[in-house]
């Protein structure tokens, strides 16, 4: 291997930052045969770890996880003295590893990147650094971390103190003596909450100055358990294959409980057991929607709030300690010795910043609003700027002379948190848009090492130079990223995981929340479909693969994992009672749906004079209103009056109608055309007694999901022929409209999806026979005319066996001269959108079906639905 100390600057592959993840790039480099070079700012290996020397700085992974796991040798060689290891033990476990495997000499120590620019006719980095020196290389990897750029302290008059100034982000390396001294320590973050107890041994008088107090739980450090050491010492090898497809990677197995299901004794000894088990992971593996939903992460936030007043003396103080503005985990949680009990000391007090800002830091101390303060040190221990603070903290300048800086001005922008649009052969470890911060940093820093690694040499293989994200991709991806944060309480925080504690920075969720698992399979299905997304070129010529990698929305993904984890036997194979039981007992365990004014049952007459069941949603609002006539789905075999009530009571509330849900009678005891008949007979029924419902006379429209949407389509047509009633718009949701044909949705979304295409066939089977199934009753497409008909919201779904059928029904009312929108709903499947609050993605699809509703009626709607 070349020594990288002797001057040399051409490279294959440039690599800043020599912490664990820069080490470890090092190290596959050199098995791969590349020719490579760190370069480091500090004087020695670690990274975070080299700086981060404030007093009582650890991991707060078990150091069994936070460890690397490619060397089984050094797995048996060093053995962790504590559960959470102190910053000296972790530095001196990387200087090991630099020594085990002679790292240094290809490391270039006090040397700082200036700058990086991509030189597109070279097709290379040109990277210049503080010494005046020049490299140039045909790849950059920033291994610079997600905390290493410390943030500048937002605090007026910071530089006026004429005593002595420390930051928890740089440390001094021979430590700081506070005996006898009075101590300011501004903010309250996991630095501070580690180093607030050491500090308070020491000084005179520590005054602890709090913006937003947080979430913490006992560390319980010491020797680690042999019982939670048991599974890795049981199979070291499948314990870490384990954490690389977790959650966290740590392994744990994902909540399947909800805090809302169960006793708020059995929710009170599970919190027990999580404060007593000192883990991090133990927050997120308690139950299911802690990070989820509001009322259930509050269940824990009580008990922590309680833990944290019987800890503290002072009932004041241990208010203020509580957290009170932000939900569990919403922050980074912290791992505590102490810290609160460090508020019982005599010489310790604690100022509340929200209700007494700091005016100014002053040559003697620190003026609030009320009071002044001084002091001989003050501690800012503020924090970083996060995840992207490193990254565009110098100068990387890409194939359109933009920055990186510039680039990312609104948010970073990135493809699987790896590359970036304009910024060819720059890789980033752990960069924004990966789990990183939110898992084990080890496992997250060798899966991504090991995929840049993997695509170099294929890219050498296939002799390609050259691979970058294409703007579809990457704007997906971010898209994706945002999506899944959004599902969770997780943005809603004034965290460093949004960018809110660095003035200006764009305020967008920065990690991955899906989870190392969902990420990784990610990753590999990119690799296995030939570099989906990417564009890669060179000698041997071009390769665009565009594409996206997670078209299904986050919501709607998460719903079909859970329902794949119950191992369900094919519905079609339940016989017809038992899949019209499992549809009744399914619908039961969703949420409810919005409140509505009333809700009545009754009966009307069918087509064949029998008692039809509906349900009927007033508004709360004052009548009479227009009424909505829907058809529940379940393939004409399945569903009543009610199985559809979530979506009933959206639509009842949102579009200011009754909506009456009609039975029909169901196939097999009744075929072709019972439903198609009681269709319109609902219709008319309801027509006929609109004023004794509390309706509107003549303002009447349709609506059906599924086989209701095929009902409803066809009720209207029906009404046409027969000379009414009169029918205002149909919203048709997935509808079922032709039944004699074979489209490609058919096969591109038969199977996992929810709907399958056997269970289609189940439903076509049950209820109409092949040769019935072209008339227009059953297949309402394939009616000679169409013109006419009421103007239609028709919703399809990209991910729905259906799709097609309904895309066709669309462009044929258009080519008839009906005033047609059809919103076709990306990422959503079968059941997607009557999944009210479950699969929130979908709900401007919802929200576009009350709208329609209500222009149909010519009522102002608040977003016009352009019909």
């Amino acid at each position: 291997m070349t020594n990288n100390n002797n001057g040399s600057s051409e490279f294959d592959v440039v690599i800043v930052g020599a912490g664990f993840a820069g080490m470890y790039q090092l190290k596959r480099m050199r098995e791969a045969s590349f020719s490579a070079v760190v370069l480091e700012t500090a004087d020695d290996v670690g990274g975070t770890w080299y700086w981060n020397r404030y007093p009582g700085a650890r991991c707060d992974i078990l150091t069994v996880d936070y460890s690397y796991s490619w060397d089984r040798e050094l797995e048996k060689e060093w053995v962790w003295s504590e559960r959470y290891a102190t910053q000296p033990e972790i530095l001196r476990y990387a200087q090991f590893v630099a020594d085990k495997h002679d790292l240094r000499r290809d490391i270039r120590f006090n040397t700082r990147v200036n700058a990086a620019r991509w030189d597109e006719e070279q097709r290379r980095w040109v990277i210049t650094t503080n010494d005046g020196g020049q490299l140039n290389a045909r790849y950059y990897v920033m291994a610079t971390g997600c905390l290493s750029m410390p943030k500048v302290p937002d605090v007026a008059g910071s530089e006026r103190f004429t005593g002595e100034v420390y930051f928890t982000s740089t440390w001094p390396h021979d430590g700081v003596d506070f005996s006898g001294k009075r101590v300011g320590v501004i903010g309250t973050g996991s630095s501070a909450v580690q180093s607030i107890p050491l500090i308070a041994e020491q000084c005179e008088q520590l005054t602890v100055f709090q913006r937003t107090p947080n979430f913490a739980i006992p560390a319980r450090n010491g020797a680690i358990s042999e019982e939670r050491i048991a599974a890795y010492k049981k199979d070291p090898v499948a314990y870490r294959e384990e954490a690389r497809w977790s959650e966290i990677g740590v392994p744990r197995e994902r909540p399947q409980l909800s805090a809302l299901q169960v006793s708020e004794e059995e929710r009170s000894a599970r919190y027990e057991a999580m404060w007593e088990e000192g883990e991090l992971r133990a927050v997120g593996a308690v139950y299911n929607d802690i990070l989820t939903n509001a009322d259930a992460n509050d269940t824990m936030r009580r008990f922590i709030n309680d833990k944290i007043r019987a800890k503290v003396d002072d009932p004041a103080i241990a208010e203020l300690l509580c957290p009170d503005n932000h939900y569990v985990a919403s922050k980074r949680p912290c791992l505590d010795t102490n810290y609160f009990e460090t508020y019982n000391l005599p010489h310790v007090k604690l100022l509340d910043l929200r209700d007494d800002p700091i005016a100014t830091i002053t040559e003697t101390g620190i003026d609030t609003g009320k009071a002044s303060f001084e002091f001989d040190a003050i501690v800012f221990a503020t924090g970083f700027d996060a995840m992207t603070g490193a990254l565009v903290g110098v100068d990387i300048i890409g194939s359109d002379g933009l920055t990186l800086r510039d680039a990312w001005d609104h948010g970073p922008q990135t493809y699987l948190g790896l590359m970036s649009v304009g910024f060819p052969n720059l890789f980033m470890i752990t960069g924004p848009g990966s789990p990183s911060v939110l898992s084990n940093m080890m496992v997250s820093i060798e899966q991504h090492v090991d995929l840049i690694t993997d695509t170099l040499v294929s890219l050498r293989e296939k002799d390609f130079d050259r691979i970058e994200p294409t703007e579809l991709a990457q704007s997906r991806w971010v898209e994706h990223n945002n999506e899944f944060a959004d599902l969770t309480l997780m943005p809603s925080a004034n965290s460093w995981y949004m960018g809110a504690n660095v003035p200006g920075k764009p305020q967008v969720f920065l990690p991955y929340i899906g989870g190392v698992d969902r990420y990784r399979t990610a990753c590999d299905e990119v690799v296995a479909r030939n570099y989906l997304g990417f564009a890669l070129n060179g000698p041997s010529g071009q390769q665009v693969n565009d594409g996206i990698i997670r078209e299904l929305k986050p919501d709607v993904q998460l719903l079909l994992e859970a329902i794949a984890e119950l191992d369900l036997p094919p519905m079609e194979t339940m016989g017809v009672d038992g899949a019209r039981q499992f549809m009744i007992e399914s619908g039961a365990s969703m949420p409810p749906g919005p409140d509505v004014g009333e809700i009545m049952d009754g009966t009307l007459s069918g087509a064949d004079r029998s008692a039809l069941e509906y349900r009927l949603y007033r508004p709360p609002s004052g009548g009479p209103h227009p009424i909505t006539v829907y058809f529940h789905g379940g393939g004409w075999v399945l569903g009543n009056a009610i199985t559809d009530d979530p979506l009933c009571r959206y639509l009842c509330l949102h579009s200011d109608s009754i909506v009456i849900s009609v039975n029909y009678r169901h196939a097999p005891e009744a075929r072709f055309p019972a439903a198609a008949d009681d269709g319109l007979a609902a219709v008319t029924w309801v027509s006929e007694h609109a004023q004794e419902l509390g309706g509107v006379p003549g303002r009447l429209a349709v609506a059906g999901w599924s086989a209701g949407g095929n009902v409803a389509a066809v009720a209207a047509q029906q009404a046409r022929f027969a000379g009414g009633p009169e029918i205002c718009g149909q919203v048709l949701l997935c509808p079922a409209t032709d039944g004699t044909d074979r489209r490609p949705s058919h096969h591109e979304n038969a199977e996992n999806l929810g709907l399958t295409l056997s269970l289609m066939d189940w439903f076509w089977d049950n209820y109409c026979d092949e040769g019935n199934r072209s008339d227009p009753k059953a297949s309402p497409l394939l009616a000679r005319d169409l013109s006419g008909l009421p103007p239609a919201l028709v919703l399809t779904c990209q991910f729905d066996p259906l799709r097609d059928e309904g895309d066709a029904y669309a462009d044929a009312l258009k080519g008839a001269g009906v005033k047609v929108r059809h919103l076709e709903c990306e990422g959503q499947i079968h059941t997607s959108i009557p999944a009210v609050d479950v699969v929130v993605t979908a709900e401007y699809a919802r929200e576009a079906m009350a709208t329609a509703l209500r222009e149909f009626f010519g009522e102002p709607s608040p977003v016009s639905s352009g019909l």
